[in-house]
C-alpha cells in the first residue's frame, strides 16, 4: 500500500468527526465538532476565549486526546497512535505558540537548530554539538525570516516579533507538512502582527503547507486566511471562505448574549 502524503489523503489532510472533549465533568471544551481541511489551506479559527480554538488544535498533533468521536491527521488516527507512531506525527506537524518558548539564554541559531531535535539521536549540549548540516539548514530558515544577521544573538535580545519569527524558522525545521499556530500574533503591536501573519502566509505557498491558525483579530483573519471557521463554547457556528465574507458576519461569533449557535449561522448566511 503507497504511504499517504499530503498530495494523497483521501477526505482531507486533517479530519475531526463528531468529536467532543471533556475537562473533567463540568467543562465541555469541544461540542461534536466535524471538521475537514485540506491540503494547502489556510485556516483561521475564531471566537471568545475558551470557545474551544486552542483545544482544536492541541488535538490535531495528539497534546489533547478526544473523548469521544475521531480525528485523522496526515492518514494517522491520532486516538490510537502511541508511541513511535505519535512521534512520528508529530514531526510532520509544526506548532508556533503565543509565548514564543524560545530557550534565552541560547543563541538564536541554536534556538532553531533544537527544531531538529526530533530527527537526532542523543542529547545536544551547544551549537557545534548539532551536526553541520543542521547548523546551515538553520541559517537557511533565519535568513527567510529575515534573522540572519541576529543568528548569534542571545535570544532574550530580541523584539517580541523578531522572538516569534525565530519561532516560525524552528517550526521549519521539522520540514512540517502541517503549522499549527495559537494565538502567535496576541503579544505583538500591529506592525508586528501584520508582518508575522504576512510571513506565515508567504512561507504556506512556497511549501504548500496547511496552515490552521487560531486568532482573535478578525480584520487579520480576514485579509490572511483562505478559511474561517467560527467557534462557540465547543461547536462549530461558523465555516466558510473568506472571499465575499463581510467583517460583521463574523462578529456575530463574538456577539456575548443572545446568541446561539443557530443565529450565529443566520447572521453569517
Amino acid at each position: 500500500m503507497p504511504e499517504l502524503t499530503a498530495a494523497n489523503q483521501p477526505g482531507g489532510l486533517i479530519q475531526f468527526h463528531d468529536v467532543s472533549k471533556r475537562f473533567g465533568s463540568d467543562t465541555l471544551a469541544l461540542d461534536e465538532v466535524s471538521l475537514q481541511i485540506e491540503a494547502g489551506e489556510v485556516v483561521v479559527l475564531l471566537g471568545l476565549s475558551g470557545s474551544g480554538k486552542s483545544t482544536l488544535l492541541r488535538h490535531v498533533d495528539g497534546l489533547h486526546q478526544a473523548t469521544s468521536g475521531t480525528v485523522n491527521v496526515l492518514g494517522t488516527d491520532v486516538g490510537r497512535a502511541r508511541g513511535k507512531e505519535l512521534r512520528q506525527l508529530r514531526r510532520r506537524v509544526g506548532f508556533v505558540f503565543q509565548q514564543f518558548h524560545l530557550v534565552r539564554s541560547l543563541t538564536v541559531l541554536e534556538n532553531v537548530c533544537t527544531g531538529a531535535l526530533g530527527t537526532l539521536r542523543g542529547p545536544r549540549l551547544g551549537l557545534p554539538t548539532f551536526p553541520k548540516r543542521v547548523r546551515f539548514e538553520a541559517l537557511d530558515h533565519l535568513e527567510r525570516v529575515g534573522l540572519s544577521a541576529q543568528a548569534l544573538q542571545r535570544a532574550d535580545t530580541l523584539s517580541g516579533g523578531q522572538q516569534q519569527r525565530v519561532a516560525v524558522a524552528r517550526a521549519l525545521m521539522q520540514r512540517p507538512e502541517i503549522l499549527l499556530a495559537d494565538e502567535p500574533v496576541a503579544s505583538l503591536d500591529p506592525e508586528s502582527s501584520s508582518q508575522i501573519m504576512q510571513l506565515i502566509r508567504d512561507i504556506s505557498q512556497e511549501r504548500q503547507l496547511t496552515v490552521v491558525c487560531s486568532l482573535h483579530q478578525v480584520d487579520l483573519a480576514l485579509s490572511w486566511g483562505d478559511r474561517v471557521v467560527g467557534l462557540r463554547a465547543g461547536k462549530t457556528v461558523l465555516d466558510t471562505p473568506v472571499k465575499g465574507l463581510e467583517r460583521d458576519q463574523v462578529m456575530a461569533v463574538y456577539a456575548r448574549v443572545g446568541a446561539d449557535a443557530a443565529a450565529v449561522l443566520a447572521a453569517a448566511g
